[in-house]
């Protein structure tokens, strides 16, 4: 296994985990009261976007060559760490 792979591995697997995450909270959103709806699916749905965002980075570094997919590397974990403070902040606020 390449590096790269191994990268996108490891980027898979946490994007998973936040994926399962998301959708842990969108079930909270679904059973709180009404008011409390409305803003859990607003940082759900930025939640999404985030998550998005990093699908879209995950795609370009499977889609870069060997040699160049490390320059790609600054702007994915930029995208993974957005996401992971987003999840995050989101778990707090829902408990």
């Amino acid at each position: 296994m390449t590096n790269k792979e191994a990268y996108q591995q490891q980027l898979q697997a946490k994007l998973d985990e936040w994926q399962a995450e998301i959708d842990k909270l969108r079930a909270k959103a679904q059973g709180a009261a009404a008011d409390s709806q409305v803003e859990y699916n607003k940082q759900i749905e930025a939640l999404q976007s985030k998550q998005d965002d990093a699908k879209q980075k995950l795609s370009e570094l499977q889609q870069a060559s060997e040699g160049g997919w490390e320059e790609l590397k600054a702007g994915i974990e930029k995208s993974w760490n957005d996401l992971g403070e987003a999840v995050n902040a989101a778990r707090s606020k829902f408990r």
